[in-house]
């Protein structure tokens, strides 16, 4: 009997319990409950979206203090055509004082130069000068670029040898570039220094030109057919003779 009392006891307990719980309302999804404490939010890390990796690009060439040069081109105006041949010379030269060589003529050659200024950026690059020269019609020996290490108050200079096979004139160009290497990086950069033109007559070994070997070769076709001509002998001794009485 005792037992059956408590358990009666506390089912109603229970029942009253669930009723003030009904009358109070309970927590909607609207109406958040609200805790005491304080919560520190996670930080996830993002995803990283993947780049692609920058293509390389040429360093440009630094400023600099520039270096002045005198750059002198000596070459034959006028030559024999099929002869032994010619050098054209190309000269990067120190140039301390600012001077500037005239054009002039030196055992037939003609000599130009002018000044030139180039980046003084030896403590950080290798220098290298390239030059080439193009001038059609003309055997040229090298025919390719040439390369010469340019160091600080050293000169270099360029040869070639020319060859023209026939009587004409003969226009070209004389190039040169300069090719600086970043020893750190190893980047590249390549700048223009000069193109000058150049002309050059071949003539025969009589000296003449190509008009003027056009004509000789009429003249001579003429004088060779009348020396051939038959009894030419019996004529050239009758006028000797009419001319001697």
């Amino acid at each position: 009997m005792f037992i059956s009392t408590r358990k009666g006891n506390l089912l109603l307990c229970v029942m009253l319990l669930t009723l003030a719980v009904i009358s109070c309302g309970a927590p909607s999804a609207s109406s958040p409950l609200e805790v005491e404490g304080t919560f520190t939010a996670l930080a996830f890390p993002q995803p990283v979206a993947a780049t692609q990796a920058p293509e390389p690009t040429q360093i440009p060439i630094p400023a600099a203090i520039p270096e002045s040069r005198l750059l002198i081109l000596e070459y034959p105006p006028r030559m024999r055509a099929a002869a032994e041949g010619d050098v054209v010379r190309l000269t990067l030269e120190v140039d301390d004082l600012g001077n500037i060589t005239p054009t002039a003529k030196v055992e037939g050659n003609l000599i130009t130069g002018e000044k030139i200024e180039i980046p003084d950026l030896y403590e950080t690059h290798d220098v290298t000068a390239e030059a080439r020269l193009d001038l059609a019609g003309v055997i040229v020996q090298p025919s390719d670029s040439t390369f010469e290490p340019l160091k600080p108050g050293q000169s270099v200079t360029f040869y070639w040898s020319i060859h023209p096979q026939a009587v004409g004139v003969y226009r070209g160009t004389v190039w040169l570039h300069l090719n600086f290497v970043e020893r750190i990086s190893g980047e590249k950069s390549r700048i223009a220094v000069s193109a000058q033109v150049v002309e050059i007559k071949a003539v025969d070994f009589f000296g003449m030109s190509v008009n003027v070997a056009r004509t000789s070769g009429v003249v001579g076709s003429v004088l060779g057919g009348v020396l051939g001509f038959p009894f030419i002998e019996e004529i050239l001794r009758f006028l000797f003779r009419k001319r001697k009485k």
